[in-house]
C-alpha cells in the first residue's frame, strides 16, 4: 500500500543548532577543507565555500539526500532519503525491512550529499546512530518530523527507524 505524506506549510522557520553546534559546525567546515585534495580547494574556493551560518539556513526543511551505504560485500548503494538537519547532523528515517537498514546495522559508515542544482552541494561523510528515546533529542526530533509531516514518522509503518548521522567530514560549496 502507498502512503502519501503532505507537508503542511509553515511561515515560520526553525534553526535547532546551538551556539556550541554552530561553533563546532564551523570548525568541521573549516577543517574539511583545509585538509581536502588540491583538487577539491581548486573547486570549493573561498569564494564559493559556505560558513555555517550561512550554510544553516539553506538547510533549513525536508531535503531529498542521496545517502551512500555499503553493502557486506563492500559495494557501494546510494538511495534517496528525506534528511532534516537538526541540532548540526542530519537525521533521517526508513523501513527496518529496508536494505539500507541491514547495511547500516553492520556497516554505520555513510556519505550523504545534498545538491541543488548549481546553487548548492552539501557533503558529509560520518557514521550513522540510531536514534531512540534514550536519545536526549529523541522527543525534539519526532516532534520535529511529525510537524513537518503532519504525522509521526513512528506511524508510517510497523519498523520504523530514525538515524542520525555524526559527520567527521563535511564540505559546503555555493554556486555563483
Amino acid at each position: 500500500m502507498t502512503q502519501v505524506f503532505h507537508v503542511k506549510p509553515t511561515a515560520e522557520v526553525t534553526m535547532y543548532e546551538t551556539t556550541e553546534e554552530r561553533q563546532y559546525l564551523q570548525e568541521m567546515l573549516e577543517r574539511s577543507r583545509s585538509a581536502a585534495t588540491d583538487h577539491l580547494q581548486e573547486i570549493v574556493t573561498p569564494d564559493h565555500s559556505l560558513s555555517a551560518q550561512n550554510l544553516l539556513p539553506r538547510l533549513e526543511g525536508m531535503k531529498v539526500l542521496s545517502l551512500a551505504t555499503v553493502t557486506r560485500h563492500g559495494e557501494p548503494r546510494v538511495s534517496a532519503v528525506d534528511g532534516h538537519f537538526i541540532h548540526g547532523a542530519w537525521t533521517f528515517g526508513t523501513d527496518g525491512r529496508s536494505a539500507k537498514a541491514r547495511h547500516l546495522a553492520h556497516r554505520p559508515a555513510v556519505s550523504a550529499a545534498y545538491i541543488d542544482g548549481e546553487r548548492l552541494g552539501f557533503f558529509t561523510h560520518g557514521a550513522v546512530e540510531p536514534l531512540d528515546a534514550a536519545d536526549a533529542q529523541y522527543e525534539e526530533i519526532i516532534r520535529h518530523w511529525t510537524a513537518h509531516y503532519g504525522s509521526s514518522p513512528l506511524s508510517w509503518g510497523e519498523d520504523i527507524r530514525m538515524y542520525r548521522i555524526r559527520p567527521r567530514w563535511c564540505v559546503a560549496y555555493a554556486g555563483e
